[in-house]
């Protein structure tokens, strides 16, 4: 059986890890100011998988605590991962959230404190479970990061939900990054988290 998800031959194989991925982050945050667009294109249009992962690894991060920064990175993981779905083969992302920047000093300190975390997600990430990487199970895996990153600009005002949510993308990037689909399973723990923080502030 061949693996059929559709970023395997697009993705860059050095950005074959978690690491990888802050690492370069941390290298294009050494200037004053860092916008969406000029880390895209230093990613490659075509990374859609590294560049879902970093504003997810953003919003679990102390950035988080920046106005309106979550919904920014929510718009930007939905985006990603519908195109993702229907098999684009480049990133389109509109020139308003382009233009939206960052203090270059404030990304690397927010980057910093996430690595460790990234560094274990590496040691531990290993082929298995790989029935989630054949359609259709596959799509649901860009679904769920679409329906996350879209729920976070509504949620943003309720504590640690944009963080259980940018979690749960996080680790459904790494089940797709290394093709780990034991971290697709993990990922539901902060996925029904945010779920039932959610009812119990607002419903209840």
């Amino acid at each position: 059986m061949t693996d059929l998800s559709p970023t395997e031959e697009m993705e860059d194989p050095a950005l074959g890890s978690m690491t990888a991925i802050i690492d370069r982050a941390m290298r294009e945050a050494g200037r004053d100011d860092v916008c969406i667009g000029h880390l895209a294109s230093a990613f490659g249009r075509a990374s859609f998988i590294p560049l879902m992962m970093l504003p997810a690894a953003a919003v679990v991060s102390p950035l988080s605590g920046i106005p309106l920064f979550s919904s920014i990175c929510g718009i930007m993981i939905l985006l990603i991962a519908v195109q993702l779905l229907v098999g684009r083969q480049c990133i389109w992302l509109p020139q308003w959230l382009q233009q939206r920047h960052i203090a270059g000093p404030r990304l690397e300190r927010g980057l910093m404190r996430i690595k460790p975390l990234a560094a274990w997600l590496d040691r531990h990430a290993h082929s298995r479970l790989g029935l989630f990487f054949y359609p259709p199970v596959w799509f649901l895996l860009p679904i769920l990061c679409a329906f996350a990153g879209g729920a976070m600009p509504f949620l943003e005002l309720l504590p640690f939900t944009s963080s259980f949510l940018g979690m749960t993308v996080l680790l459904i990037s790494l089940a797709m990054l290394t093709r780990d689909g034991l971290w697709v399973l993990v990922a539901m723990v902060p996925f029904l988290s945010a779920i039932a923080l959610f009812t119990k502030l607002v419903i209840l």
